[in-house]
């Protein structure tokens, strides 16, 4: 990577933490439950199949059950949870269809994304995406259970450059679904290191602006994750 120190890249992650937390504070309780939520269940606190039990957690909050069932509606249209008559709201289970779906629509959409980016970005941009890349670095290092998250801001840092809401809101939207299968084809001896190299090789050519091979780079690497869970979902 070009140019910013672990110190540097430190201080540039904490200033975006920080605007982030900024636009948190502003944020509706509805938005601030849904990510409670998704977190929740990325994370494997709410596992695939674990109904969700709506009075126990509405308590264990101190919110009503009203903005909770927003949440909810909002979560399953990211199919992250279901609803079932008499059953009510139940985490989704991983599938290799759905594995299938999502990342074929990633396939053709991401790539083109990226290298947009790349032609658009300029410094701030650059370094935004090397700190995002060593905070990514530091949570797999840390075995957070956070480095899912951190995953997908990677990404998402690497399409932000003058992209479109609509390609931003849809990007976003199947990394959040993808984001489960990505930690379950982390788990294996060996594969963050691999995907660690191949989110480097990627930095490195969007930022010097090496399009053809960016593009080839960040379709290996959707392809890799997917062949790998075709095997693991069997």
């Amino acid at each position: 990577m070009t140019g910013l120190g672990p110190r540097q890249g430190h201080q540039y992650s904490m200033l975006a933490a920080t605007a982030a937390l900024n636009r948190m504070q502003v944020r509706t309780l509805g938005d601030r439950i849904h990510d409670l939520m998704r977190d929740r269940i990325l994370s494997g606190n709410l596992v695939g199949g674990e109904p969700i039990r709506q009075d126990t957690i509405a308590a264990e909050l101190g919110i009503s059950k009203i903005p909770l069932r927003e949440a909810l509606t909002r979560l399953e249209q990211n199919g992250l949870v279901s609803s079932h008559a008499n059953r009510g709201y139940v985490v989704s289970l991983l599938s290799a269809e759905e594995a299938e779906e999502v990342f074929a629509l990633r396939l053709k959409l991401e790539p083109d994304a990226v290298v947009r980016g790349s032609r658009h970005a300029v410094s701030a941009d650059h370094k935004m995406a090397e700190a995002a890349l060593l905070e990514l670095e530091a949570r797999i290092r840390a075995g957070s259970l956070e480095q899912g998250t951190y995953n997908r801001l990677f990404h998402m840092t690497l399409i932000q450059p003058r992209a479109g809401r609509l390609t931003v809101s849809l990007i976003e939207r199947l990394n959040i679904i993808a984001d489960r299968y990505v930690r379950l084809h982390l788990k294996p001896d060996g594969r963050k290191s691999r995907a660690n190299a191949e989110h480097r090789e990627i930095l490195a050519c969007w930022i010097g602006r090496d399009l053809r091979r960016l593009d080839a780079l960040v379709q290996s690497h959707i392809r890799n994750t997917l062949n790998d869970l075709r095997r693991q979902l069997g």
